[in-house]
Protein backbone atom coordinates (compact mmCIF):
# COMPACT_ATOMS: atom_id res chain seq x y z
CA UNK A 1 0.00 0.00 0.00
CA UNK A 2 1.17 3.52 -0.72
CA UNK A 3 2.67 4.98 2.42
CA UNK A 4 0.51 8.10 2.02
CA UNK A 5 -2.65 6.01 1.63
CA UNK A 6 -1.72 4.24 4.87
CA UNK A 7 -0.94 7.28 7.05
CA UNK A 8 -3.27 9.96 5.63
CA UNK A 9 -6.78 8.64 6.38
CA UNK A 10 -8.09 10.20 9.56
CA UNK A 11 -5.12 12.58 9.90
CA UNK A 12 -6.14 16.17 10.63
CA UNK A 13 -4.16 17.62 7.71
CA UNK A 14 -3.18 14.73 5.45
CA UNK A 15 -6.63 13.11 5.54
CA UNK A 16 -8.63 15.81 3.77
CA UNK A 17 -5.84 16.44 1.24
CA UNK A 18 -5.48 12.70 0.50
CA UNK A 19 -9.24 12.13 0.24
CA UNK A 20 -10.31 15.21 -1.73
CA UNK A 21 -7.36 16.73 -3.61
CA UNK A 22 -4.25 14.60 -4.10
CA UNK A 23 -4.25 13.10 -7.57
CA UNK A 24 -7.57 14.62 -8.63
CA UNK A 25 -7.56 16.31 -12.04
CA UNK A 26 -8.16 20.06 -12.01
CA UNK A 27 -8.28 22.81 -14.61
CA UNK A 28 -8.51 25.67 -12.10
CA UNK A 29 -5.47 27.93 -12.59
CA UNK A 30 -5.58 29.17 -8.99
CA UNK A 31 -5.48 25.59 -7.71
CA UNK A 32 -2.66 24.77 -10.11
CA UNK A 33 -0.65 27.83 -9.09
CA UNK A 34 -1.23 27.12 -5.41
CA UNK A 35 -0.09 23.52 -5.84
CA UNK A 36 3.00 24.67 -7.75
CA UNK A 37 3.93 27.21 -5.06
CA UNK A 38 3.36 24.71 -2.26
CA UNK A 39 5.46 22.05 -4.01
CA UNK A 40 8.28 24.56 -4.50
CA UNK A 41 8.11 25.53 -0.83
CA UNK A 42 7.98 21.92 0.30
CA UNK A 43 11.42 21.22 -1.23
CA UNK A 44 13.64 20.22 1.69
CA UNK A 45 10.73 20.35 4.13
CA UNK A 46 7.72 18.18 4.94
CA UNK A 47 4.37 18.13 3.16
CA UNK A 48 2.71 18.27 6.58
CA UNK A 49 4.34 21.66 7.17
CA UNK A 50 2.94 22.91 3.85
CA UNK A 51 -0.56 21.73 4.75
CA UNK A 52 -0.32 23.40 8.17
CA UNK A 53 0.85 26.66 6.58
CA UNK A 54 -1.56 26.48 3.65
CA UNK A 55 -4.03 29.08 4.96
CA UNK A 56 -1.16 31.49 5.63
CA UNK A 57 0.20 30.91 2.11
CA UNK A 58 -3.24 31.69 0.67
CA UNK A 59 -3.40 34.95 2.61
CA UNK A 60 0.20 35.90 1.84
CA UNK A 61 -0.14 35.23 -1.90
CA UNK A 62 -3.55 36.89 -2.37
CA UNK A 63 -5.44 33.62 -2.78
CA UNK A 64 -2.94 32.57 -5.47
CA UNK A 65 -4.30 35.14 -7.90
CA UNK A 66 -1.70 34.88 -10.66
CA UNK A 67 -2.04 38.49 -11.82
CA UNK A 68 -1.76 39.92 -8.32
CA UNK A 69 1.32 37.84 -7.52
CA UNK A 70 2.89 38.70 -10.88
CA UNK A 71 2.52 42.39 -10.00
CA UNK A 72 4.38 42.04 -6.68
CA UNK A 73 7.23 44.46 -6.21
CA UNK A 74 9.93 44.88 -3.61
CA UNK A 75 7.49 45.83 -0.82
CA UNK A 76 5.55 42.59 -1.38
CA UNK A 77 8.77 40.58 -1.52
CA UNK A 78 9.84 42.10 1.81
CA UNK A 79 6.38 41.40 3.28
CA UNK A 80 6.59 37.74 2.24
CA UNK A 81 10.12 37.35 3.61
CA UNK A 82 8.92 38.76 6.95
CA UNK A 83 5.80 36.56 7.15
CA UNK A 84 6.40 33.85 9.77
CA UNK A 85 3.26 32.05 8.60
CA UNK A 86 4.92 30.91 5.36
CA UNK A 87 8.32 29.61 4.32
CA UNK A 88 10.64 32.62 4.34
CA UNK A 89 13.15 31.56 1.75
CA UNK A 90 14.25 34.23 -0.72
CA UNK A 91 14.75 31.76 -3.60
CA UNK A 92 11.28 30.27 -3.09
CA UNK A 93 9.58 33.66 -2.75
CA UNK A 94 11.34 34.92 -5.87
CA UNK A 95 10.35 31.75 -7.74
CA UNK A 96 6.67 32.20 -6.84
CA UNK A 97 6.66 35.77 -8.14
CA UNK A 98 8.63 34.99 -11.30
CA UNK A 99 6.52 31.91 -12.01
CA UNK A 100 3.35 34.00 -11.76
CA UNK A 101 4.83 36.32 -14.39
CA UNK A 102 5.68 33.36 -16.61
CA UNK A 103 2.15 32.03 -16.13
CA UNK A 104 0.79 35.29 -17.49
CA UNK A 105 2.71 34.61 -20.71
CA UNK A 106 1.49 31.01 -20.75
CA UNK A 107 -2.11 32.16 -20.33
CA UNK A 108 -1.63 34.64 -23.17
CA UNK A 109 -0.40 31.88 -25.50
CA UNK A 110 -2.59 28.98 -24.34
CA UNK A 111 -5.60 30.54 -22.60
CA UNK A 112 -4.76 29.04 -19.21
CA UNK A 113 -2.11 27.17 -17.26
CA UNK A 114 -4.35 24.10 -17.41
CA UNK A 115 -4.51 24.24 -21.21
CA UNK A 116 -0.73 24.64 -21.41
CA UNK A 117 -0.26 21.50 -19.33
CA UNK A 118 -2.84 19.62 -21.41
CA UNK A 119 -1.16 20.75 -24.64
CA UNK A 120 2.07 19.03 -23.55
CA UNK A 121 0.41 15.77 -22.52
CA UNK A 122 1.20 12.90 -22.81
CA UNK A 123 4.91 12.69 -22.17
CA UNK A 124 7.24 10.70 -19.93
CA UNK A 125 8.20 12.14 -16.55
CA UNK A 126 11.74 13.00 -17.72
CA UNK A 127 10.33 15.15 -20.52
CA UNK A 128 7.93 16.89 -18.11
CA UNK A 129 10.89 17.72 -15.89
CA UNK A 130 12.83 19.23 -18.82
CA UNK A 131 9.78 21.25 -19.89
CA UNK A 132 9.13 22.62 -16.39
CA UNK A 133 12.81 23.43 -15.81
CA UNK A 134 12.84 25.39 -19.07
CA UNK A 135 9.53 27.13 -18.33
CA UNK A 136 9.68 27.93 -14.60
CA UNK A 137 12.03 28.73 -11.71
CA UNK A 138 12.98 26.34 -8.88
CA UNK A 139 11.95 23.17 -10.72
CA UNK A 140 13.65 20.05 -9.44
CA UNK A 141 12.58 16.57 -10.43
CA UNK A 142 10.73 15.99 -7.15
CA UNK A 143 8.87 19.30 -7.38
CA UNK A 144 7.75 18.59 -10.95
CA UNK A 145 6.89 14.95 -10.26
CA UNK A 146 4.84 15.68 -7.16
CA UNK A 147 3.10 18.62 -8.80
CA UNK A 148 2.05 16.53 -11.80
CA UNK A 149 1.07 13.56 -9.64
CA UNK A 150 -1.00 15.84 -7.43
CA UNK A 151 -3.06 17.08 -10.42
CA UNK A 152 -3.53 13.73 -12.13
CA UNK A 153 -0.91 13.94 -14.88
CA UNK A 154 1.41 11.30 -13.44
CA UNK A 155 0.28 8.06 -11.81
CA UNK A 156 1.17 6.95 -8.30
CA UNK A 157 -0.68 9.33 -6.01
CA UNK A 158 -2.61 6.45 -4.46
CA UNK A 159 -2.24 2.70 -4.08
CA UNK A 160 -4.34 0.74 -6.57
CA UNK A 161 -6.62 -0.60 -3.83
CA UNK A 162 -7.12 2.79 -2.15
CA UNK A 163 -10.79 3.87 -2.36
CA UNK A 164 -9.63 7.35 -3.44
CA UNK A 165 -7.68 5.80 -6.32
CA UNK A 166 -10.88 4.20 -7.57
CA UNK A 167 -12.70 7.55 -7.42
CA UNK A 168 -9.91 9.25 -9.35
CA UNK A 169 -9.85 6.54 -12.03
CA UNK A 170 -13.58 7.11 -12.57
CA UNK A 171 -12.79 10.78 -13.34
CA UNK A 172 -10.46 9.74 -16.18
CA UNK A 173 -7.22 11.39 -15.03
CA UNK A 174 -4.77 12.35 -17.79
CA UNK A 175 -2.17 9.79 -16.65
CA UNK A 176 -4.47 7.03 -17.93
CA UNK A 177 -4.04 8.43 -21.47
CA UNK A 178 -0.27 8.35 -21.87
CA UNK A 179 3.14 7.17 -20.80
CA UNK A 180 3.23 9.30 -17.65
CA UNK A 181 6.08 7.42 -16.06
Amino acid sequence: MSEYCRIAPGHEYHGPYHDEEYGFPTDDDRVLFERLVLEINQAGLSWLLMLKKRAAFRRAYDGFDIDKVAAYGEADRARLLADAGIVRNRLKVNAAIENARRLQDIRASHGSFARWIAAHHPRPKEDWIKLFRKSFKFMGGEVVGEFLMSIGYLPGAHADHCPVHRRIVQLGPPWREGPGQ
